[in-house]
């Protein structure tokens, strides 16, 4: 297949490719070979550009830029600038589909790929779940091995997921920042809970729930405060059987349920509990 010279394609989901050496990098997604080992915790990568990204986050203790707002530091002025935008209020890159803005290029285009594009290339082997990202699906795939590979340096406590790390270091042993809202003054332990946060504080509750008073400034979380009304549980622990309408929930339960069996379904995907 050839289009737009791109002439390398991906034999498991038909992505194209400049460069032969781009898909071999790609192909590693599908066989999950991560030939980059972290020399300093048992991580490895499929890229060594991921490889050295998690050094510097993670094994790099340098941070000498700090913001003169809420005193978080970073390692680089560049991350620096990045979060300042969020006490601007900053949002420079506008979708051209709908009225969302972002602080940031990446958040925009991942946005446009989750919202505005009905492509999903990437299965899981395990369940046939699809996902738009590579990145969806590599999170997702913990889920079925049970991974927890970010380890607390402090404690014997593993994550499977690395806000889990770091909301754990601020609570259990006051390591890191808290981002705290200008307005009320209310703390929250990653930026983005900050910035839906600050929405509240901006925008008109437009979303009005059919069922209670209740308003919501996002689409999205009157979709999500709507479960409370409805006997529907799509969600299914693969452990235990137990059912339940929130898929967060499903996923909390998951990592204390000591049964032994598959890992998370919903009733959507073409398989189900057993």
């Amino acid at each position: 297949m050839h289009s737009n010279g791109r002439p390398h394609h991906c034999p498991h989901c038909g992505k194209l490719f400049k460069a032969n050496s781009d898909l071999k990098q790609h192909l590693r997604v599908h066989t999950g070979d991560k030939p980059y080992k972290c020399s300093l915790c048992d991580r490895s990568f499929a890229h060594s550009s991921t490889l050295q990204k998690h050094k510097r986050h993670l094994h790099s203790n340098s941070r000498p830029h700090h913001c003169p707002h809420c005193g978080k530091l970073f390692k680089t002025i560049t991350e620096l600038k990045l979060h300042l935008r969020v006490h601007a209020g900053e949002k420079p890159y506008k979708c051209s589909l709908c009225d969302r803005s972002f602080t940031q290029s990446s958040h925009l285009q991942t946005h446009k790929r989750h919202l505005h594009s009905n492509s999903r290339p990437y299965h899981c082997p395990h369940c046939g779940k699809l996902f738009k990202l590579s990145t969806e699906l590599k999170r997702h795939l913990r889920v079925h091995n049970d991974a927890k590979p970010y380890s607390c340096r402090h404690c014997s406590h593993q994550f499977r997921w690395h806000h889990q790390l770091m909301t754990h270091l601020l609570k259990s042993h006051n390591e890191g920042t808290w981002f705290t809202c200008d307005i009320c003054q209310k703390k929250f332990s990653r930026t983005g809970h900050l910035e839906r946060h600050l929405l509240q504080h901006k925008l008109v509750k437009s979303h009005v729930c059919s069922e209670c008073p209740r308003r919501f400034c996002a689409a999205a979380a009157l979709k999500s405060h709507q479960l409370v009304h409805s006997s529907l549980q799509q969600f299914c622990c693969g452990k235990c059987g137990k059912y339940f309408k929130d898929k967060h929930n499903v996923v909390s339960h998951f990592e204390r349920c000591s049964d032994d069996r598959l890992g998370i379904i919903s009733l959507f995907n073409p398989h189900v509990c057993m």
